[in-house]
């Protein structure tokens, strides 16, 4: 049985939260720069030369790349061999939010109630998802998510006759209709199966894969590329602008479901990708 102090956990999530927001994940960076040689629109190209100064800018200056820092989401995945000591993880976890919304000074977007909506000043508390999982080793997944690209996110219960042409004319016709409103290019999370809960949580979970690593099943990496090829025909383009550069990446997750039932949920992830992992 392996200790770890939770003192540790609330630094490397308050490290995660100010780092993230610094740093715009560098891959999608890359992308985005790749994607310049390739967007027939100049004034997608322009907007795309905005984006990818505004990540280099953010981390020399050490501050937001975006005014939105985020609501807090973590996964954390706790190994059944560890037993963790120094008080309870979640309040570990809303510590390092805490700590790291204040140091890093970023933006408190958290109110208390749905309804009330007094404002928590520290971005507390966050959204926490945990898992049990083999080991002796706790592994956190951090991401600050923006309402803009949220408020894109649906759930939707398909017939199982849809099928595969139903996936992508749901999501097709769901991004055509977001338009800028999520600020892409965008990063599509995609849900399919168990119920409608489980659809949610796989589709938010598929944001943490390494970006563009299609899925190990040939047949759902293939559904990412075709999602990913029509979504760039929308020609909604950087910023809802118009342009051939609407998506960077497609990960699709999926989750055994019942036979009369095909749930799907898309979670859209605006140029904004900030994430980060860490294992104690």
């Amino acid at each position: 049985m392996r200790t770890i102090d939770v003192a540790d956990i609330t630094a490397k999530i308050r490290e995660m939260a100010i780092e993230s927001n610094y740093n715009v994940d560098s891959d999608y960076v890359e992308r985005l720069e790749a994607a310049k040689a390739h967007e027939s629109s100049p004034l997608g190209l322009r907007i795309l030369n905005q984006i990818t100064e505004n990540a280099a800018l953010a981390s020399a200056e050490r501050v937001p790349y975006c005014q939105d820092t985020g609501l807090s989401i973590v996964f954390a995945n706790v190994g059944q061999e560890v037993r963790l000591t120094g008080g309870s993880l979640e309040d570990a976890i809303n510590e390092g939010i805490r700590q790291g919304y204040r140091d890093g000074y970023l933006r408190g977007s958290v109110v208390n109630d749905p309804l009330r909506r007094v404002n928590t000043k520290d971005n507390t508390p966050a959204v926490i998802h945990y898992r049990v999982v083999p080991g002796d080793r706790v592994t956190l997944y951090f991401a600050a998510k923006g309402t803009g690209s949220e408020n894109m996110s649906i759930a939707r219960m398909l017939k199982p006759s849809d099928g595969r042409e139903g996936v992508v004319r749901t999501v097709i016709d769901h991004v055509f209709e977001s338009g800028g409103n999520p600020c892409p290019p965008i990063l599509l999370g995609i849900g399919l199966g168990g119920s409608i809960e489980k659809a949610a949580l796989i589709a938010k979970w598929s944001l943490f894969r390494p970006l563009g690593r299609p899925s190990p099943d040939p047949l759902v990496a293939e559904l990412e590329k075709d999602i990913l090829d029509a979504v760039n025909r929308t020609g909604v383009g950087p910023m809802g602008m118009g342009g051939n550069t609407t998506c960077i990446a497609v990960h699709i997750e999926t989750y055994p479901c019942h036979i009369g039932a095909l749930p799907i949920c898309i979670n859209v992830e605006c140029h904004a990708h900030r994430h980060a992992e860490v294992e104690l």
